[in-house]
């Protein structure tokens, strides 16, 4: 491996994540200290503040799905921030003061070794909600909290989340949404004062005929119109790729597409996000080719339509990226917001003065590698055995690095499987795809059938169906990439993380005359003890989504990496947190012991302080060199 290059150079740009702007104050997630935790500035810039004492490690937001990992409550003179324990996702919602502290528990011990989401907040009213999952009942409950009481309101319990879709204005009602897979939601509005939660649209699982066939919705980010008048939210109805949706409160069977005007991207993607600003003003999020646009605009009822008249994101300075978050402030009407793309970290901007101004406030950059010597990679999009378009990119060595003749190549495959890989600094894998290519390899990523992005219908076709169309996707892949004279396909790793450690056991093990080596980092060995291990509120989920140990045990043999895996003819190294609670370190265990038995070249690293992610500095540097210099062994660059 080239000396000259250090992974601490790609690491020493620091994260900046989930902002929020509380009037001449930013509050922001960083690893300065070589862990994620609370810190503020000044807005125009300050050295950054810490607000929790250095003992103490946050969780990667992009682990707490749907949920803050903190929130800002001025009028309370608190932060509101959810800690776990170096990983194991249980979090519980602690206050500090706003200048920062020693956390404060808000409920005691009453959801210890619980995982509680704070997935909604209101700064005016001082309110939060929380979903607890309880780790060992597969019932999910939902409360609504006055904080400055600290007064519980049971919003009631569901096998299938019972997550808060959307308020009104005073949180009188609430849109309650079950979600057996995605996309197939339904609704239920909650009232104060009238009891449990009553059915608002959808048909619920119970009340299906058998093998019925009920369209999907994908219902999310709902938001009341004024007087209660009716429901605008974003729905897969109308769209594949999402779009809006209406339908008066009193007559949800009404519903109707709402029409979008005025936007400026092209390519493929889809809407995700639809968020009410102030009055008849709202913002829109979509996903064009995993880069970042963000819109803002009006909606007008009566004519069903919703007209763009501000762009935020997706050209200027903030194009061909992503956007780790935006967040609103409704006193100034600014926006502050987290921002990288494949080759620049992130970096914390306001958008103020109407959209008209952006103001960068960090300066974070790469040590002592020049910029052009980073991979800003290219499309490699190709077409499948059955014809299916698949989105893909491909990273190359600089030719400023003088690497001669074709490099070997390394696929590396999103988790999820429901997920994407897109061209963001903040994430595990785009310092790593950089450190690969400064190291003479070329990093092929492709976000093969079942990926979001691409539209409803896409990521559906992984449902029932782990390791099967997915797999060949990448062996079709494999054979695309053979007539690049770039590459040499002589010289191919593959590697991935979770579902994509899972993909990496499924490709070795079934079509192991196509590898040189793996890593596999904390991916299901053997689906019955996965499906066995994970906590209860996610097997009534995984059961719909991958198959039932009953039902299905002929399909959860078939697609288990254990059944096939001693066919395995390439080194392996398994990467695995101590405290992962998604995919358990027996279950990595087991996968070690068994190929070790068989005489198989494993090697095995296990991180005692992390969970389903690499988080801390020191463990970052360890990992990204340990999983570089293992490739560079096997397929010598």
């Amino acid at each position: 491996m080239p000396d000259q290059f250090r992974i601490e150079s790609l690491l020493s740009a620091r994260l900046f994540l989930s902002p929020q702007l509380v009037e001449d104050r930013i509050f922001f997630l960083s690893d300065m200290s070589g862990r994620i935790s609370l810190y503020a500035m000044d807005r125009g810039g300050s050295v950054p503040e810490p607000l929790l004492p250095p003992h103490i490690a946050l969780q990667n937001p992009a682990l707490i799905h749907g949920g803050y990992p903190f929130y800002v409550f001025p009028r309370l003179g608190k932060v509101l921030v959810m800690i776990d324990r170096d990983g194991d996702e249980n979090y519980q919602p602690t206050f500090i003061p706003l200048e920062g502290g020693l956390p404060e528990p808000l409920f005691n011990d009453r959801f210890r070794s619980q995982q509680v989401i704070c997935s909604r907040c209101d700064r005016e009213r001082n309110l939060a909600v929380f979903q607890v999952d309880p780790r060992t009942d597969p019932h999910h409950r939902t409360y609504l909290v006055d904080l400055e009481r600290l007064e519980l309101t049971d919003l009631g319990t569901s096998l299938y989340g019972n997550w808060v879709m959307g308020a009104n204005a005073d949180y009188s009602r609430i849109v309650l949404g079950d979600s057996y897979t995605a996309g197939d939601h339904v609704l239920y509005l909650w009232e104060r004062g009238g009891g449990a939660r009553r059915l608002l649209y959808g048909t619920p699982l119970e009340e299906r005929e058998k093998r019925e066939r009920v369209p999907l919705n994908s219902i999310h980010s709902c938001h009341f119109t004024p007087d209660d008048r009716g429901l605008l939210f974003v729905t897969s109805l109308f769209d594949d790729r999402y779009g809006l949706g209406y339908f008066p409160l009193d007559t949800p069977e009404q519903i109707r597409p709402v029409q979008v005007i005025g936007t400026v991207h092209e390519g493929v993607g889809e809407l995700e996000h639809l968020e009410h600003l102030q009055g008849d003003r709202y913002l829109l999020l979509y996903n064009i080719d995993g880069c970042s646009y963000a819109y803002e605009g009006r909606f007008d009822e009566a004519a069903l339509r919703f007209e763009v008249d501000r762009v935020l994101c997706g050209t200027g300075e903030l194009r061909d990226g992503v956007l780790q978050s935006l967040y609103y402030e409704k006193a100034s009407g600014d926006y502050v917001l987290a921002f990288s793309t494949a080759t620049s970290p992130a970096q914390i901007y306001t958008i103020e003065g109407g959209a008209e101004r952006v103001v960068q406030h960090t300066r974070e950059r790469i040590l002592g590698i020049p910029q052009h010597l980073l991979s800003p990679g290219e499309d490699a999009s190709f077409t499948s055995h059955d014809g299916l378009r698949v989105s893909a990119r491909l990273y190359l060595p600089s030719e400023a690095l003088g690497f001669q003749g074709p490099r070997p190549v390394i696929f590396y495959i999103h988790g999820g499987p429901q997920s994407q890989e897109r061209p963001d600094f903040t994430w595990f894998s785009m310092p790593l795809i950089q450190f690969f290519t400064l190291n003479g390899f070329a990093v092929f990523v492709p976000n093969v059938r079942g990926s979001t992005g691409y539209g409803l219908d896409y990521m559906k076709r992984v449902d029932h169906d782990w390791g099967g169309q997915d797999r060949l996707d990448h062996v079709a892949a494999f054979e695309h990439l053979r007539r690049d004279p770039r590459l040499d396909m002589e010289r191919v790793g593959v590697m991935g993380r979770s579902y994509g450690g899972y993909m990496t056991l499924m490709l070795v093990s079934m079509h192991p005359e196509l590898w040189k080596a793996a890593c596999d980092m904390f991916g299901p060995y053997n689906m019955f003890t996965f499906l066995e291990r994970i906590p209860e509120t996610w097997k009534t989920y995984f059961y719909l989504a991958i198959g039932d140990p009953e039902k299905d045990r002929d399909l959860l043999v078939e697609r288990s990496p254990s059944t096939h895996l001693h066919r395995l003819a390439c080194p392996l190294l398994v990467i695995q947190g101590r405290n992962d609670p998604r995919v358990r370190e027996g279950e990595s265990r087991d996968l070690v012991e068994a190929l070790r038995a068989q005489g198989k070249e494993v090697e095995y690293i296990v991180l005692e302080n992390e969970g389903h992610d690499v988080i801390k500095f020191e463990n970052k540097v360890r990992i990204y060199n340990e999983i570089v210099r293992f490739f560079a062994r096997h397929l010598e660059p």
